[in-house]
């Protein structure tokens, strides 16, 4: 099934299959590379597909690199009630992450609040992934990490010394979708100029600015210009606030000591990422706090409405939809991509993704 002319929808459950055998391939224990497979589906399964198989190919590289490691001992390096440092051995991003978010749970049972932090870890895909895991336990996510390359300069300056440094939140709610909010403290998030490159799409006006200051439309010509900060200067000050907690607290890399994983494929990236977990037992019964948090988002989605808009969205909702959607229909996968996918296929030496998704293509 096409979704248009350049992308066609695939089954999630194929996806992850295919994500997951090429990373067991490259040397992950299976488990691990299903977890990761599932991960990076669930990105492309709620539209972030910047972040989701678009990934694989470079992933892959900088394993076969040796810039990853498949086999890593993720341990605690510092611990108190309500609060952990959890070193990631250098091992991908899913899995170092999951496992700070499944502490931080853990912990917060216990002590109400808890603060999970990571180092030596890597790329770990859309920060929503995590800030939503809590969710389910009737908790409340708050998710921090630095970017995996600088392309922010300080307010005013030319010099890349901030990432993107994404900030995600989960926030239960009881018959209404979850609030979820997932943002770059960047306009917008280097993934999505990744993938604006990859269908051959111009980017908007305002997303990037050439060293002379000036629109930067052609994501091709990414690299002569950097991303702009939200708000202006208020967005430089929160990229660095956020990587100060996600990375420096931690022990990780911030500032020049980022490494920008799309041109070092060997370097360590001790990437830093943080997740504080909120439980809402802590504060009462859930249901209460759930019942507020639905009547609030009726009354945000039923309010006035300016000129020509036709609905008022909360944080979280459009994703929620993509989900339902690209659950029943497939997601859309591009067709240059797709391409892509199938060359890493044949290098390989495992099933297609069409073949994972249509078997009678195998017959073809």
């Amino acid at each position: 099934m096409t979704t248009d002319s350049s992308s066609t929808r695939v089954g999630h459950a194929p996806l992850k299959r295919f994500i997951a055998a090429a990373l067991e391939r490259v040397g992950l224990p299976q488990a691990d590379a299903e977890k990761v497979g599932g991960l990076m589906a669930d990105a492309d399964l709620q539209g972030s597909d910047g972040h989701g198989a678009i990934r694989l190919p470079q992933y892959v590289k900088r394993i076969q690199a040796g810039g990853i490691n498949t086999r890593p001992d993720i341990r605690i390096v510092h611990e108190r009630a309500a609060m952990a440092v959890v070193d990631g051995d250098n091992g991908m991003g899913h899995l170092v992450v999951s496992r700070a978010a499944e502490l931080a749970i853990e912990k917060a049972r216990t002590a109400g609040v808890a603060w999970v932090g990571a180092r030596s870890s890597n790329h770990a895909g859309p920060a929503s992934l995590y800030a939503r895991m809590p969710i389910a336990h009737d908790m409340i996510g708050l998710y921090f990490a630095v970017g995996n390359a600088n392309h922010l300069p300080p307010w005013g300056g030319t010099s890349m010394l901030l990432s993107t440094n994404p900030i995600a939140a989960g926030i239960p709610a009881g018959d209404e979708p979850a609030v979820l909010l997932d943002m770059a403290t960047t306009v917008t998030a280097y993934g999505k100029v990744k993938a604006k490159a990859k269908r051959g799409e111009a980017m908007p006006e305002g997303w990037m600015i050439d060293r002379e200051g000036r629109p930067l439309l052609d994501p091709q010509r990414a690299d002569e210009g950097f991303l702009l900060p939200i708000g202006g200067h208020k967005g430089y000050g929160l990229a660095l606030i956020v990587g100060l907690l996600a990375g420096t607290l931690q022990g990780a890399a911030m500032g020049r000591e980022v490494v920008d994983f799309n041109r070092d494929h060997t370097t360590p990236t001790n990437t830093g990422q943080a997740i504080l977990v909120i439980d809402l037992k802590a504060f009462g019964e859930p249901q209460f706090f759930k019942a507020a948090v639905d009547r609030l988002v009726r009354d945000i989605r039923d309010s006035e409405r300016l000129p020509g808009v036709e609905r008022i969205f909360l944080p979280g909702e459009q994703s929620h939809e993509r989900r339902r959607d690209y659950a029943e229909a497939g997601i859309p996968i591009a067709t240059n991509l797709h391409a892509e996918l199938d060359a890493l296929a044949r290098e390989l030496g495992i099933d297609p993704l069409r073949t994972l998704h249509n078997p009678a293509a195998a017959e073809a």
